[in-house]
């Protein structure tokens, strides 16, 4: 898919409205890159993307092409159509200073994923506390399935990689280039996105 796209620069996100029938295009554009993904209802921001409801309704935790995704009020807001990938995680919550102080030991930590969210999502009256686990376009996080215990591995995702999403209602929409060292196999990257028209 070549499109003009805009891009979130590494280590710093966005927000915008996405309304319901819109396609929206996140392109990895160099490979390795995560990009956090969070929406709220445009018209009532107490309902927001729900993890728990999501992977309950689906009875899986890799979610991709055909999955709706649901909010906190089991109401469909968005479907997966296209997922060049096939491997997201909607399991963890966005970085923040205090992952960089507690996992990585940082005296002076980035303000993360969360960081960047809280500020682009303001305009649109969405406190800190509401932001919730987004799905996380493109990381790469593996289950141990006898002892549960997680890892974070380099993502899948090659340049040009993408997914296409279709709104199923008005969305405020949040979306990061991740902060994470670990998530993006040490080296930040942007993350390109596009609302439009793409075949899947």
């Amino acid at each position: 898919i070549q499109i003009y796209m805009n891009v979130i620069p590494p280590r710093s996100g966005t927000a915008f409205i996405l309304k319901k029938g819109e396609r929206l295009l996140v392109t990895d554009i160099q490979g390795e890159q995560v990009s956090d993904f969070i929406c709220f209802n445009q018209h009532d921001t107490q309902e927001y993307l729900s993890s728990g409801r999501t992977i309950d309704y689906a009875e899986t935790i890799f979610l991709t092409e055909g999955n709706p995704f649901y909010s906190n009020r089991s109401n469909v807001m968005f479907t997966i159509e296209k997922d060049t990938v096939g491997r997201p995680d909607f399991l963890l919550t966005p970085c923040s200073a205090d992952t960089f102080r507690i996992i990585y030991g940082d005296e002076n930590p980035h303000r993360g994923c969360f960081g960047n969210l809280v500020e682009a999502l303001q305009p649109f009256g969405i406190e800190p506390d509401q932001i919730p686990i987004c799905f996380n376009i493109f990381m790469n996080v593996a289950v141990d399935g006898e002892s549960g215990k997680i890892s974070v591995l380099p993502p899948k995702s090659k340049a040009g990689d993408h997914i296409i999403i279709k709104a199923e209602m008005d969305l405020i929409v949040g979306m990061t280039a991740c902060s994470a060292e670990m998530s993006n196999n040490y080296s930040f990257k942007p993350i390109g996105y596009e609302v439009g028209e793409f075949s899947s």
